[in-house]
């Protein structure tokens, strides 16, 4: 077998499709996400903090001051961005806390379904010699009732 046919098999496998569709959804997922985060529960956030930024916090390495991060990049002096590391943490821990949240709804919701009875299951089908059987019992009562 020669590598490109080994290959085509390893492609169109059902394992490597799903992998793919799982990414494509992921990263749909995690716009979703990032959207919740930035666009729904910052700003609550930020308005209940006085709007504290982090991302401005920096340590100069070459010994000068500068006004702001962007004006140190801008001079081309290496920085060290703990305030950007302290956002991304921030960032990571209300992500997760909305995935933790998410899912466990998703969970309990699929509990309550399975909780939910199902209909009782219709009684198998009777022989036809009993139904027979029972209307020919129904016929001689309704014989004895008459004169």
């Amino acid at each position: 077998m020669s590598i490109i046919q080994e290959f085509r098999e390893f492609a169109v496998k059902g394992n490597v499709v799903e992998l793919a569709v799982a990414v494509v959804i992921g990263t749909a997922f995690g716009a979703i996400t990032n959207s919740l985060v930035a666009d729904i529960i910052m700003p609550p956030i930020g308005f209940l903090t006085g709007g504290i930024d982090f991302s401005n916090l920096f340590i100069s390495l070459d010994g000068r001051t500068y006004a702001s991060l962007a004006e140190a990049t801008a001079a081309g002096a290496p920085t060290i961005n703990y305030g950007l590391f302290i956002n991304r943490i921030l960032n990571f821990l209300i992500v997760a806390w909305a995935l933790f949240l998410l899912v466990r709804t998703m969970n309990r919701l699929k509990r309550q379904k399975e909780e939910v009875p199902a209909a009782a299951p219709e009684p198998p089908p009777r022989p036809h010699a009993e139904v027979l059987l029972e209307e020919i019992r129904d016929l001689l009562k309704e014989r004895r009732g008459q004169p």
